[in-house]
């Protein structure tokens, strides 16, 4: 399916989202990352690794200061060897928690950031003491998911990431209906619409542009966002950039090809990978 005459991605060469090894379920170092990205002709490259704050899980799945320390003493090597190749860009993908606003405050400022994601991957459900990771597959995850009213569940994610994008200085809204991708019979309903209206216009106000993620075209056949939260974007004005979510390196650029003008010239199309 192509997505060319839904949306127009501000740059085809460039991969705005990728992971590595140091967030504990991703392969491949950052190097063999940009080795991919250089081989498939992509022009810039930004990895987002996960920063979350107060979350509690027997799975972490974000780095440390002193593993973000490595990140960017890696990533200045990295941007001098590769100079002439590819332009090397060193993000965070900040996962929100309400609980701990004011410490991801300071985290992020701390840092010079090229990119600053705004992500929920974690809800802390009432009475527990864990948090539960809405992206995850594991079949504890699912098995809790069963118990809960996941329409609700939904409401409170976009509400979590509205309050996001208002008090953290984000540049990009990644992946924005991911949440529940693993839950089976989970769809989104009128009212899911309207409120992720609401966040889109958040989004439009803040300047911030809108991630299309396609690793969710090999899940369930449509990047993430949607078409139809991609058709709502598009009336709000937004700017869309392009993100494999790279967790493996042959990953990187994944499904870019399918947002290529019709009429591109050999010489502008992407990688098809």
């Amino acid at each position: 399916m192509q997505y060319s005459g839904l949306v127009e991605p501000s740059d085809l060469f460039s991969d705005h989202h990728v992971h590595t090894f140091l967030c504990g379920h991703a392969q491949g170092s950052m190097e063999e990352y940009v080795l991919e990205a250089v081989k498939k002709g992509l022009r810039v490259i930004t990895f987002l690794e996960h920063m979350e704050e107060g979350i509690v899980s027997r799975w972490p799945s974000w780095l440390s200061e002193e593993d973000f320390d490595y990140y960017f003493s890696e990533g200045r090597r990295l941007q001098q060897k590769y100079a002439d190749k590819i332009r090397i860009r060193l993000g965070v993908e900040c996962g929100y928690n309400s609980d701990s606003r004011d410490k991801l405050r300071q985290r992020l400022a701390a840092r010079e950031w090229d990119e600053i994601g705004i992500s929920c991957h974690f809800l802390l459900l009432p009475g527990e003491r864990e948090h539960i990771n809405l992206l995850s597959k594991r079949e504890e995850n699912l098995r809790r998911f069963a118990g809960l009213d996941c329409s609700e569940l939904f409401r409170r994610y976009i509400a979590n990431l509205s309050e996001a994008v208002t008090c953290l200085n984000g540049t990009v809204l990644c992946h924005l209906d991911a949440a529940l991708r693993w839950v089976p019979g989970h769809r989104l309903n009128d009212r899911h619409y309207q409120e992720i209206d609401d966040l889109l216009a958040l989004i439009s106000a803040r300047g911030m542009a809108l991630e299309i993620n396609t690793s969710g075209i090999a899940i369930r056949g449509e990047p993430f966002p949607n078409r139809q939260i991609l058709g709502l974007a598009k009336k709000h004005g937004l700017r869309f950039v392009l993100s494999s979510d790279a967790h493996k390196p042959e990953d990187v650029g994944n499904h870019f090809s399918r947002f290529q003008p019709k009429t591109a010239s050999p010489k502008t199309k992407p990688c098809s990978g």
